[in-house]
């Protein structure tokens, strides 16, 4: 299948636009910022990016643009081939299939985690945030509202006060972001959404653990439903891919 895409205007960050008063990038910010650029979708899977153009696109030398760049391979988001340039990771659909699975098991023990704790102050202010009756994050089909939907697998794991579970879930909903962000069809969606978050936050509150966990379950298959009908031609076509050149 041929791939295409368009060009984005190729504006470097403010962060990366090098004054007297700002010190230039570091290789941990620029690890930081491809990674998301990568997860999000914003980089072409399968993309050819070399040092020479990002360094002129972050406007540092090429050091810290290779320290992240090998980071970013030893989180296997691209692969460096010698002489020839970086190569964006490409979208294995049926990979993306397995992270949800691993979603399922990982996100109930946070509610177990969540249910051993005696104070529900910061689960009370989630449960405010998802209530269908204030939608706090609107309800339009939104980068800002998916992105707060991710947010909220994320911070119940800190509630968890377990960091290797925090870790282990921040990965996962890294590498299924820019998926996950197709799957959004439509409004019912996000009335959808908003319901289900504040019924799992209600029934940990109510201190009802299985039925919670049990709605946790369903609502992660639902999300990996909208996934799977995510085609490798959205992923590849007709997007505003971000371009280096």
């Amino acid at each position: 299948m041929e791939q295409s895409s368009q060009s984005k205007p190729l504006d470097p960050p403010e962060s990366a636009i090098v004054t007297e008063d700002k010190a230039r990038l570091s290789a941990q910010e620029i690890y930081t910022t491809l990674r998301e650029m990568i997860n999000s979708l914003e980089i072409q899977p399968g993309a050819r990016i070399t040092e020479s153009q990002l360094a002129d696109y972050f406007a540092v030398s090429r050091t810290p643009i290779r320290a992240a760049l090998h980071k970013l391979e030893s989180d296997k988001l691209l692969k460096i081939k010698p002489k020839q340039g970086c190569f964006i990771r490409k979208i294995e659909l049926s990979q993306i299939s397995q992270y949800y699975d691993v979603r399922v098991t990982l996100e109930n023990m946070v509610l177990t985690e969540i249910s051993r704790q005696t104070d529900n102050a910061q689960l009370q202010v989630l449960a405010q945030q998802w209530d269908p009756a204030r939608c706090e994050f609107g309800v339009q089909v939104t980068h800002e509202l998916k992105l707060a939907a991710e947010i909220f697998h994320v911070d119940p794991a800190k509630l968890s006060h377990n960091t290797v579970l925090q870790n282990f879930i921040a990965d996962i909903n890294q590498k299924i972001r820019g998926v996950r962000l197709l799957g959004w069809p439509d409004e019912k969606s996000v009335s959808e959404t908003y319901e289900e978050h504040h019924r799992i936050c209600h029934l940990l509150l109510c201190g009802d653990l299985a039925t919670a966990q049990a709605e946790m379950t369903v609502h992660i298959r639902n999300s990996q439903e909208k996934a799977s009908q995510v085609t490798v031609q959205q992923l590849y076509t007709n997007r505003n891919f971000r371009q280096f050149t």
